[in-house]
């Protein structure tokens, strides 16, 4: 496992197992989402394909991400390994809910200085809305993907349970992660 995609919806905790990943195998992490926002506005950054092609011509990587369309395919294509963290909705929506409103009482920066702010909340591509609308739709690509011929040697590694996410990487030696 050099180049590692943590797949799966919002709120599943990709950027929790990735950042995981990272420590234990000495690899280096790269958030997705950071990458995309060049800004505050969610400004979108662009040379956002450009800094993922060339992070992806590296031996090593761990991405908390399916990959934003416009380059998706270069990093399954580049990717050894996907670690696919396909829980059911009633796992996710408490997580995303949480996260979504810890985030926007306390106006957390993220993502280059970006806030989730309670106007967002009304919209359809909030990250909770879009959980729960995207859920099946997402799982269903990731599946069609992990069998599609041009991605094959993948090394693809579900995990359908928190706790069986927090076993597998208790044993590859990761501990203290929490779920």
């Amino acid at each position: 496992m050099q180049r590692i995609l943590v797949v799966g919806i919002s709120g599943a905790g990709k950027s929790t197992m990735a950042r995981a990943l990272s420590s234990r195998l000495a690899v280096p992490y790269h958030e997705m989402d950071a990458l995309y926002f060049a800004g505050p506005g969610w400004a979108v950054n662009e040379r956002f394909p450009a800094e993922v092609a060339e992070i992806a011509r590296a031996r090593a990587w761990v991405f908390d991400s399916y990959g934003y369309p416009e380059v998706r395919d270069l990093l399954w294509e580049r990717a050894d390994t996907v670690v696919w963290l396909d829980y059911p909705r009633r796992v996710i929506m408490p997580r995303i809910l949480r996260r979504s409103l810890r985030r926007t009482l306390l106006r957390e920066s993220i993502f280059n200085g970006n806030r989730e702010t309670v106007a967002e909340w009304f919209r359809r591509d909030h990250p909770a809305w879009w959980a729960w609308s995207q859920h099946a739709a997402r799982r269903a690509d990731i599946q069609q993907r992990i069998h599609d011929p041009r991605f094959a040697p993948l090394q693809v590694i579900r995990l359908t349970t928190v706790r069986s996410s927090a076993s597998w990487l208790d044993s590859m030696g990761i501990g203290d992660t929490t779920w």
